[in-house]
């Protein structure tokens, strides 16, 4: 589907390039920006070929039928999940290059050094394997555990969709509904669903309990096989494990796999329209 479809819409619509960081201006990612009046408003993927739309604030997910819920939700986080992998390899091809080149610039520094916080690493190879996504199988099926399908409150109003708490009051963040010890918890809000995804992908990317998952997506690209090594997301190991598998095959979720951004929101001279 191309922008002319979004022509005369109610909601506002914005195109900018994809990079949230220093990657470099030769190849940026016309992306569109919707916040919907109404989960009907959500396009349905049709094609593999995805358009690179961010919606957000989601509200009224949960009231939709079983059947139409599920394809709004997938139509909408699916598109996020490619954007976020999008960034995420553009910044690790630019480190691959960086590497090849003795002279750096001040600009390439902090931007190494950035990403070697973020990954928590300064070994290059550890980086560069850190820096590799997993199917988008298995974050559709998270998001869906976690977020109910899209029903839940921190979901809806954060665009946050594995739960993520926020331990820093200068962050943006809404509170819990519940207490921990008498003490208010709260969670991390999100200016979109990229940004909730890309932030998940990090934290895999980086804690040690899941040292053993980023080793296996080296070699196998396995869904069922790479899941086996998720129980520590959850408290309920095994049986998180035995769901993720369900949630997969009872959604055919693997047939998400192959799907990628259109190519012709790609543009390879850097400018955006």
């Amino acid at each position: 589907m191309k922008a002319s479809l979004f022509i005369g819409t109610i909601f506002q619509l914005l195109v900018f390039s994809c990079s949230k960081s220093d990657t470099e201006n030769s190849v940026s990612l016309e992306v569109k920006h919707i916040e919907l009046q109404s989960p009907d408003d959500i396009i349905s993927l049709n094609d593999s070929l995805v358009t690179p739309i961010l919606y957000s604030h989601i509200k009224g997910i949960d009231t939709l039928a079983l059947a139409e819920k599920k394809d709004k939700f997938i139509s909408a986080v699916l598109p996020a999940i490619l954007v976020a992998k999008y960034r995420i390899e553009q910044n690790r091809n630019r480190v691959k290059k960086l590497l090849r080149e003795e002279n750096w610039s001040e600009q390439d520094s902090t931007f190494y050094n950035r990403l070697c916080s973020e990954y928590g690493t300064d070994n290059q190879t550890v980086l560069l394997n850190r820096m590799v996504a997993h199917p988008n199988s298995i974050i559709l099926a998270q998001a869906i555990i976690e977020s109910g399908w899209g029903s839940s409150r921190v979901f809806q109003e954060a665009n946050n969709m594995f739960g993520v708490w926020s331990y820093k009051p200068d962050e943006p963040r809404i509170a819990a509904k519940f207490q921990r010890d008498g003490e208010t918890i709260y969670l991390r809000k999100y200016d979109d669903f990229a940004d909730s995804i890309e932030d998940y992908l990090k934290t895999v990317a980086r804690v040690n309990a899941y040292r053993e998952f980023r080793a296996a997506r080296l070699i196998t690209s396995d869904p069922f096989k790479l899941i086996t090594h998720l129980s520590h997301y959850s408290e309920r190991r095994e049986e998180y494990v035995v769901e993720l598998s369900a949630m997969i095959r009872f959604n055919e979720l693997t047939r998400f796999d192959r799907y990628i951004i259109d190519p012709s929101y790609i543009n390879l001279s850097g400018s955006t329209q």
